[in-house]
C-alpha cells in the first residue's frame, strides 16, 4: 500500500469530485478515480484520468453552460 507524502497516511483507490470555474461558467465532475489519503483526504489523479478529464471540461467550454454537472465517463462522446 503506498504512502501519502504528505502526511504519511495510506493511499487508497477512491473516488473525487472536480470542479472548474471557467469564467464564464463552472463545470463539476463527480466521481471521478483517483487516489485518496485516507488520513489527510488529499487526492491525485493518473495520466489517463486526467486526459479524459481535460476533454471533459473542455467540451463544456464549447457548449458553454452556466453550470454543468457531470457524472465520470471513462471516454468523452463528442457533441456535434
Amino acid at each position: 500500500m503506498k504512502q501519502c507524502p504528505l502526511c504519511q497516511g495510506a493511499i487508497a483507490q477512491g473516488h473525487t469530485t472536480f470542479s472548474a470555474d471557467l469564467g464564464f461558467d463552472v463545470v463539476v465532475v463527480r466521481h471521478v478515480p483517483a487516489q485518496v489519503c485516507a488520513q489527510c483526504g488529499e487526492e491525485w489523479l493518473d495520466d489517463a484520468t486526467s486526459t479524459v478529464l481535460e476533454q471533459t471540461i473542455e467540451r463544456a467550454r464549447e457548449n458553454r453552460p452556466v453550470v454543468e454537472v457531470i457524472e465520470w465517463q471513462t471516454k468523452v462522446v463528442k457533441v456535434a
